[in-house]
């Protein structure tokens, strides 16, 4: 066994317990913080909070009195601490905080902490500023208003002053377009770390901004948490609930860590994914608990003009010792990805009833820029996901979803419009209780899937699997135990690949250039 250092901040540590357990350790381990019992946990990444600034610490870890590893670090300087309540917030659940708090940010210096402790503080927007730290103590909640008047809106586009480049502010599932600022909002920001056992609540329901979610009021809902063009960017241990859209969105951004937070949304909420990295480089997504009502992750790089405009992929993403439960996708790629997703790591994870494990969504119009490569899956558990890996290249979305252009199975010349999907993985998988398929892979005849390799991989049905279509698109029939599809693909390898309980034939295969069986 392992102990590892993830991060620390003046106040707050995260360690990996590396026992060979996924999200969830083998067994329950005692923490000692100098040498005195602070906690017990049973999750590989634990975060310890409450920590004094610049102050060596001695972590060990015991499974009873027998120690099974150690580790030291020193927290970082802190210069001073801003409570939020000096400043006139009130944490009451009524009073408007937000001018309080954000007069808080905007006079902390560079090694200062804003601090909040334990009460409800109702806000619209809050903006961060570069070089700050933000904890939320334990019962501390930062609550949002809803009604859409008190919300600043950011237009989705302002030309510069030599007309030569626009200035994008505003942005809807891919596209520019009018939308309100998050709760919690960063716009070119540098070196932020919000921290603590506190929660940012949405506030969401059926009564505010789920209702009608796909009508623009006023503008687009706002996210929880949004940056654009930011750098060094980390959340730790936070929970964030109620979304009114998407949950946390990068956009534009790098060099980002989010380490042991939860994203909890109710599962009937609309679009309510929890982390979209949107054209974002260098991605850590360690310990993360989603449970929500759409795409646990969806990586994604802009539609088609923001994807052909910047060329700028989503890269270098890591996923990994994180549970995903009751989304739609565990990890979804698109459909809005017209500027690629490149070299994108999930390993180590749990997903338990996802509809999918893997989602990808691409299509005929996403771009020559539109490239998916180095796609890795491994060392996953899968229990009740329907099909556990998707990859449709003619996903029915946007007004010409439909058309023959976007479902033809037949060949269309290979052009500028033309996505390809390159090298995936998928390695030690087990799922277990599914439902639908196995796995579901649709290649374009035109441009077919490069390279899909599959090893040690096992699937098994629930009893009374559920029936449905595995993938959106047209011409796609419903089944309850389909086993592996793949239809245009150039290379096909599986290696130790088993699915169980299987109806007819548990493979198909329709124009797979070059299949090996091992």
């Amino acid at each position: 066994m392992e102990i590892v250092h993830i991060m620390h901040t003046a106040r707050s540590a995260t360690i990996e317990i590396r026992d060979g357990g996924r999200y969830f350790t083998r067994c329950p381990y005692i923490i000692r913080l100098n040498g005195k019992q602070v906690m017990t946990t049973e999750k590989t990444i634990t975060s310890l909070f409450g920590l004094k600034p610049d102050t060596e610490y001695l972590v060990e870890v015991f499974t009873g009195e027998e120690k099974k590893g150690e580790l030291a670090f020193r927290t970082d300087y802190e210069y001073v601490t801003l409570d939020v309540t000096r400043f006139g917030a009130r944490g009451d659940g009524e009073q408007d905080d937000t001018h309080f708090i954000q007069a808080a940010i905007m006079a902390c210096p560079a090694d200062g902490r804003i601090y909040f402790p334990a009460g409800t503080y109702r806000v619209t927007s809050l903006f961060l500023k570069s070089h700050i730290r933000i904890e939320l103590a334990v019962g501390a909640e930062i609550k949002a208003f809803t009604d859409r008047n008190m919300f600043p809106r950011f237009p989705a586009s302002f030309q510069s002053y030599d007309e030569q480049d626009e200035y994008y502010l505003g942005t809807w599932e891919g596209n520019p377009l009018p939308m309100f600022s998050g709760i919690i909002c960063g716009i070119g920001v540098e070196d932020v770390v919000i921290y603590g056992e506190g929660t940012i609540n949405g506030n969401a329901s059926k009564e505010n901004w789920w209702n009608n979610p796909k009508v623009m009021n006023i503008a687009f809902r706002p996210r929880l948490f949004f940056i654009s063009g930011c750098k060094n960017v980390t959340l730790q241990g936070v929970t964030f609930c109620n979304s009114p859209s998407w949950t946390l969105h990068p956009y534009f951004s790098e060099e980002l860590r989010f380490v042991g937070i939860a994203v909890e949304n109710p599962a009937d909420s609309p679009n309510t994914d929890g982390l979209d990295p949107e054209s974002c480089k260098n991605v850590e997504i360690v310990g993360v608990r989603f449970s929500l009502g759409d795409d646990c992750i969806a990586v994604k790089s802009g539609k088609i003009y923001m994807g052909r405009k910047y060329k700028t992929p989503s890269e270098n993403i890591h996923i990994r010792q994180c549970l995903m439960e009751n989304g739609h996708g565990a990890v979804t790629l698109g459909s809005e990805m017209a500027g690629g997703v490149v070299n994108l790591v999930v390993e180590d994870c749990i997903f338990r009833h996802t509809d999918r494990g893997l989602r990808i969504k691409t299509r005929r119009g996403r771009g020559k820029d539109a490239i998916l490569s180095n796609i890795v899956f491994r060392n996953l558990t899968l229990d009740h996901v329907m099909t556990p890996l998707v990859v449709n290249s003619f996903y029915f979305c946007d007004p010409d979803g439909k058309t023959p252009y976007v479902q033809s199975r037949e060949p269309y010349p290979v052009d500028d419009r033309t996505p390809s999907i390159r090298k995936m993985i998928f390695e030690n998988m087990e799922c277990t209780n599914c439902h639908v398929a196995a796995a579901y892979f649709d290649g374009l005849p035109e441009q077919k899937i490069e390279e899909i390799y599959m090893k040690n991989i096992s699937v098994s049905y629930a009893e009374h699997a559920k029936t449905d279509v595995p993938a959106m698109s047209e011409g796609v029939s419903e089944s309850s135990k389909r086993g592996l599809f793949a239809r245009n693909v150039a290379k096909l390898t599986l290696e130790n690949v088993c699915i169980e309980g299987q109806v007819g034939e548990a493979y198909e295969f329709i124009g797979v250039d070059e299949l090996e069986q091992r």
